[in-house]
């Protein structure tokens, strides 16, 4: 070719569309998993097995936490100690015991019966006695209720195990892979069915069997509009959606929306986060009225724990609104549940100068009646999750 210039643009444009057909494929490849995406993540799994730690489980893992007074050392001081403490001091030691199962069993102070645990390292529940024994055990994997690709693209851990599950009384179990799903199984563990949504954190079951769950979109609501949002853009919305007791849906509400069309908007200002803007991790439902000492606790009401801005709330579904709200004593709370005396119990992640602790208080006067704080309270700390239930007893 004796033009240059045409020679080089032929070039150019040669070179970018085998970029761009590279890329295309690639996304092709990873979509519908042709190759060569299984031999990279046949090549990806090898590579973990080589080089993770003996440690590596599935599940989510945080790094350890230090004492309160290591915060303070400086580099310097860390590296002295660490010296130290490699010197050859120790001339022996016991072995560690191997603690397993139940560890403490008060039988004097304990409720006792059944209890059911979900494994927080494997897609698997159990019923067990008061000393530990499985008496019967569920266990589906994600790939046998959904073995196609799945489109939602969330973390591959949140198919190593189940967030939450529901035991109903004749042994079938609702079980939530966070973020893809929510699964029913018989008591052998067969499939009955399958709802695919963006289901997380917490569900309840009505005495007509209809399925309570939280669910969340990624979308723009036109309507959220505040002084304290400086970004305009889509959000990861919360939802409570009703599912039929065969797992179809019959609507869906925001929980935005339910904070807007109420006095308790503001509450909206607190939010930091500029995504996932309330995260809301337990629902539950009032199961009793309190008459007129706490108008807002009515039978069917809907009570709600929103971490990122602190707050506990009280969801009228019908008007789908909010009736109450309050925040100020935690922070990143979990699990509220509604005591008979009409009390809040209340998880406490990190509102005890950054450590933990769990508090009964009056909801309308704010009086703390009750609460824990660990002993030493050094050792009580959840850096999120957490749970509390006061037992009948």
């Amino acid at each position: 070719m004796k033009n240059p210039f045409l020679k080089k643009l032929l070039l150019f444009f040669g070179f970018s569309f085998l970029i761009l057909s590279s890329f295309t494929y690639g996304i092709i490849s990873v979509r519908r998993q042709h190759l060569p995406y299984k031999v990279y993540l046949s090549l990806y799994q090898q590579k973990r097995k080589i080089f993770s730690p003996e440690w590596k489980r599935d599940g989510i893992w945080h790094k350890v936490r230090h004492n309160a007074g290591d915060q303070e050392l400086t580099e310097e001081q860390r590296e002295a100690i660490a010296k130290i403490s490699a010197l050859p001091y120790l001339k022996g030691y016991n072995t560690a015991p191997d603690v397993q199962n139940v560890t403490i069993y008060d039988k004097q102070t304990a409720f006792n019966g059944l209890n059911f645990v979900v494994s927080a390292d494997a897609p698997k529940a159990f019923l067990m006695d008061m000393t530990g024994n499985v008496l019967h055990e569920w266990q589906i994997d994600f790939k046998d209720v959904w073995p196609k690709s799945y489109t939602i693209e969330v973390p591959e851990v949140y198919k190593s195990y189940w967030r939450r599950a529901y035991l109903r009384e004749q042994g079938e179990v609702l079980v939530m892979f966070m973020n893809y799903g929510l699964v029913e199984l018989d008591k052998h563990s067969n499939l009955l069915w399958s709802y695919k949504s963006r289901v997380h954190h917490d569900l309840f079951v009505e005495e007509n069997g209809n399925i309570y769950v939280l669910t969340r979109e990624v979308r723009k609501n036109d309507n959220l509009s505040l002084e304290s949002l400086t970004f305009d853009g889509p959000v990861l919305e919360d939802f409570i959606t009703i599912l039929s007791p065969e797992g179809k849906e019959i609507r869906k509400f925001s929980l935005i929306d339910c904070f807007l069309n109420s006095d308790y908007a503001s509450h909206l200002e607190h939010i930091k986060n500029p995504f996932d803007i309330l995260h809301t991790n337990t629902i539950r439902r009032i199961d009793q009225n309190f008459g007129n000492k706490y108008p807002m606790f009515k039978k069917g009401h809907i009570l709600v724990s929103m971490r990122e801005i602190h707050t506990v709330a009280v969801i009228d579904p019908e008007r789908e609104k909010v009736v109450w709200a309050l925040t100020g004593m935690w922070k990143y709370q979990h699990e509220p549940r509604l005591l008979e005396n009409g009390n809040l119990l209340l998880f406490d992640n990190r509102g005890n100068d950054g450590k933990t602790k769990v508090i009964e208080f009056d909801p309308l006067t704010q009086e703390v009646v009750w609460t824990y704080k660990g002993e030493p309270a050094e050792a009580f700390y959840s850096r999120e999750a957490g749970n509390v239930s006061r037992l009948p007893n």
